[in-house]
C-alpha cells in the first residue's frame, strides 16, 4: 500500500528534488525520537507537526522515508517502516468519513508560498487508475520555500481546501489546506516532503541516518513530538458490526453505522493493525458479556514488512438472540510470539 513513491514537484517553478532490518523496540524508537528533539540536537531548520489531528483521534505515521539506494527499505531508525523510494513522510488519518469531516494542514514553518495545486478530484488510485496521476502524482497540494536552502511539500490535500496562493507569506503553524485523498493514493493522508537545495532530506534524519541505527539529529521542533511520534506497529480501527465486514467498510467509515443489538445476525469484531514488521503477527478474540470466549482469529508471523492487515472474528445469533451486556473484543499484536500491545473495544448490547 503506497502513495507515489517520488512525488513530482508542483510544477509551478519551485525553488532549486538492501539495508538492515534490526527490529527496535517502541521505546527504544520514542527515547531516540526524545534524543533528537533535544535543544542539544537542533537541525539547521526547526519544523513543527504539518497535521493537526482532530482531539481523540491519531493520525499515525504511516510510512517513513526510505534511504536504501537499492530495492530494499530502510527507514532512519533501520527498520523498513515505508517502501522503496519513498521521499517524505506519510501522516495518515484513520478513515475517509475521518479526512471528509476535515483534518487541518498546517505550514511547518514560516516562508512563502512558491507553488499549489488545487481542484484534482479526492478519489485516488483504485478508482481512477495510475495513468489518470501521471505528472500530478501528488495531487492536490502546496509548495513552501522557507529560505535559499530549505523548502516544504504537501501532497493528497483535499479539493477546494487550498487555504493559500502563490506568492502569500505564511506562518509555522498557520492553516494551508486539509488532507485530501487526490494524486496516486490509496489511502487519505498528507505526504510531508521537506527539500535541502533542491534534495528530498528526511526529516527524522536531515543529515542521514547513524550507520549504526543509533540516535541522530531530527528537524522536528520540540512542539511536534506528541504528531511525529512513530508508534507502528499500532491498531488504526477496531469496533463491532451486525454482520460481514468489506475492508472498504472499513476505509469509508460506513461499518461504524452497522451496530450490532439484540437480534443482529451476527456480531463480528473488526480490527486494521498497521505498521507489521517482518515477523509480528496478530490475535483478534471476541469476549460474551461473562468474559467466555465466543470466537477467536489469529495472523501468524507476517514474512515482510506489512503496511496494514485486518482481522475479523464473530459468530451467528444464537436462537434466543444476543444476552445482554458488554462484549469485548481484545486484540493484541505479537513479537517473537508475545504480544507487545493489547487494546480493547467494547460494544453494549441491551436486552
Amino acid at each position: 500500500m503506497r502513495d507515489a513513491a517520488r512525488h513530482p514537484r508542483l510544477r509551478l517553478r519551485p525553488p532549486s528534488r538492501g539495508g538492515d532490518r534490526r527490529p527496535r523496540s517502541i521505546a527504544t524508537a520514542a527515547a531516540i525520537l526524545a534524543l533528537a528533539l533535544s535543544p542539544a540536537c537542533v537541525s539547521a531548520i526547526e519544523l513543527s507537526a504539518p497535521i493537526a489531528c482532530p482531539a481523540g483521534l491519531v493520525c499515525p505515521v504511516q510510512n517513513l522515508f526510505d534511504h536504501d539506494p537499492g530495492k530494499t527499505v530502510r527507514d532512519f531508525r533501520c527498520t523498513a517502516l515505508g517502501y522503496d523510494g519513498h521521499d517524505g513522510v506519510d501522516f495518515r488519518v484513520p478513515s475517509l468519513a475521518v479526512q471528509k469531516a476535515g483534518v487541518d494542514v498546517k505550514a511547518a514553518a514560516d516562508g512563502v508560498v512558491v507553488g499549489t495545486r488545487d481542484g484534482m478530484a479526492d478519489v485516488g488510485l483504485k478508482e481512477a487508475g495510475a495513468e489518470a496521476f501521471k505528472g500530478v502524482e501528488c495531487g492536490n497540494g502546496v509548495m513552501i520555500r522557507h529560505d535559499d536552502e530549505w523548502s516544504t511539500q504537501y501532497c493528497h490535500m483535499a479539493k477546494g481546501s487550498i487555504a493559500v496562493a502563490k506568492g502569500e507569506t505564511v506562518a509555522r503553524g498557520q492553516t494551508i489546506g486539509r488532507v485530501g485523498f487526490s494524486g496516486m493514493t490509496e489511502f487519505p493522508h498528507l505526504h510531508f516532503a521537506l527539500r535541502r537545495n533542491g534534495k528530498p532530506v528526511d526529516p527524522y534524519a536531515p543529515d542521514g541516518p547513524s550507520p549504526s541505527c543509533g540516535e541522530v539529529r531530527s528537524a522536528w521542533a520540540p512542539d511536534a513530538a506528541t504528531a511525529v511520534a512513530i508508534d507502528a506497529p499500532l491498531v488504526l480501527n477496531a469496533g463491532f458490526s451486525d454482520g460481514p465486514v468489506p475492508n472498504d467498510a472499513i476505509e469509508s467509515g460506513t461499518v461504524e453505522q452497522r451496530k450490532p443489538g439484540a437480534q443482529s445476525p451476527a456480531l463480528v469484531a473488526y480490527v486494521r493493525v498497521i505498521g507489521l514488521a517482518r515477523g509480528d503477527g496478530a490475535r483478534l478474540a471476541l469476549l460474551a458479556p461473562d468474559g467466555k470466549e465466543l470466537a477467536r482469529n489469529e495472523v501468524p508471523a507476517v514474512d515482510r514488512p506489512k503496511a496494514q492487515w485486518s482481522l475479523f472474528t464473530g459468530r451467528k445469533r444464537p436462537a434466543d438472540g444476543w444476552a445482554p451486556g458488554r462484549y469485548r473484543a481484545t486484540v493484541e499484536i505479537l513479537r517473537g510470539g508475545k504480544a507487545l500491545k493489547t487494546s480493547e473495544t467494547t460494544v453494549e448490547i441491551g436486552g
